[in-house]
């Protein structure tokens, strides 16, 4: 069974005046539990309103969407930020820390919200900061810390409400090369855990770690590219084909 079902989906700003702008033009696809994809395409294809669609942030103007038969598409604001909550974790490029908050605080701060005992905090961080390698720094505050280790407090927020889909927007993006390295390697071992991934970003290195990179362009799907026994170098080089090939207009 499909964990996320996009069918016919359209975005569309200003609908009612002469120069309506279509963001999303009829997105079809699946995503399986378990799957790692990424999300491509030059600067206003439309892949950040695609992922705002998922994350329940925007809603589609026509079309389904489906997570976990959830209709998100129909779900009141109110309804929209509890399902955010319990369903799906976000990373971002610039790690969205509270500065006020200590690292495990700023970890916890989705399941305080959510008004989950204590205990079950405590129980849920020791695996994730053994794992993502932050015991060292748990206590300490956002500003003391180096970027890539911003990053990791980052994900560790994300995964602790233990969501049915993260979805990570440009995560590489505010990093140098070689942590970016260390956090895509965390990317792999969590999906091989078990978690659902959807990335969007503009790296082919980045991209090169999912196992199946969609390409947007004018809000269209324009394709699609699976890594299946692939090495990362020799993906990592289709996707820069294929996004050469969407940049100079070919079809």
């Amino acid at each position: 069974m499909n964990l996320l079902h996009l069918s016919n989906v359209q975005r569309t700003y200003n609908a009612n005046s002469s120069h309506p702008v279509y963001a999303l033009k009829n997105i079809s696809f699946d995503v399986n539990p378990g799957e790692y994809i990424a999300i491509m395409g030059e600067s206003g294809a439309g892949k950040s309103t695609l992922l705002n669609i998922i994350a329940t942030l925007e809603k589609a103007t026509a079309g389904e969407v489906l997570l976990n038969s959830q209709n998100l598409n129909k779900l009141t604001p109110d309804e929209a930020a509890k399902y955010r909550r319990e369903h799906l974790g976000f990373i971002f490029q610039h790690f969205n820390l509270l500065d006020t908050l200590s690292n495990r605080d700023n970890i916890y701060l989705p399941l305080v919200l959510a008004k989950v005992p204590v205990a079950e905090m405590d129980k849920r961080i020791k695996p994730l900061a053994s794992a993502l390698g932050i015991n060292k720094i748990i206590d300490r505050y956002p500003t003391e810390i180096s970027g890539g280790q911003q990053q990791r407090i980052a994900i560790a927020r994300a995964l602790i409400t233990q969501p049915d889909l993260l979805l990570a927007d440009e995560p590489t993006g505010a990093l140098d090369s070689n942590t970016s390295k260390e956090i895509l390697n965390l990317f792999d071992t969590v999906n091989h855990n078990g978690q659902t991934i959807i990335m969007v970003t503009h790296s082919a290195a980045a991209a090169s770690h999912a196992k199946r990179t969609l390409f947007i362009k004018d809000g269209k799907i324009y394709h699609e590219l699976f890594r299946g026994n692939e090495s990362l170098k020799d993906y990592q080089e289709q996707i820069s084909n294929t996004m050469m090939t969407l940049t100079n207009g070919g079809e």
